[in-house]
């Protein structure tokens, strides 16, 4: 799956919470949108997801975390296989 996040931040309305920005995105890729994280940045919120773009390569990069045995990385798939997309509270979305 291709996606181009320059496209994508233009086609995204301008969200007033992160619920609302994460029913869109949710919307748009199902189970490829994947919450990975949260963090608080001056006492707000800010929610961390994958969005996957290569799901069997990205499945294999997770499960290497879960695993006691090592796993090196011999190219940058798994870096590839997936973007992080920052919500704040407010609804901001930013790309990574």
């Amino acid at each position: 799956m291709n996606v181009d996040l320059t496209e994508l931040q233009n086609e995204m309305p301008d969200f007033e919470s992160h619920l609302e920005a994460r029913e869109w995105f949710k919307e748009r890729y199902e189970n490829r949108f994947v919450l990975e994280g949260m963090a608080a940045i001056d006492g707000r919120r800010v929610y961390y997801y994958h969005l996957v773009k290569d799901p069997e390569v990205y499945e294999q990069y997770m499960e290497s975390f879960a695993s006691e045995e090592k796993h090196p990385i011999t190219n940058s798939a798994s870096f590839e296989s997936y973007s992080t997309v920052e919500i704040s509270e407010g609804g901001t979305v930013s790309f990574s």
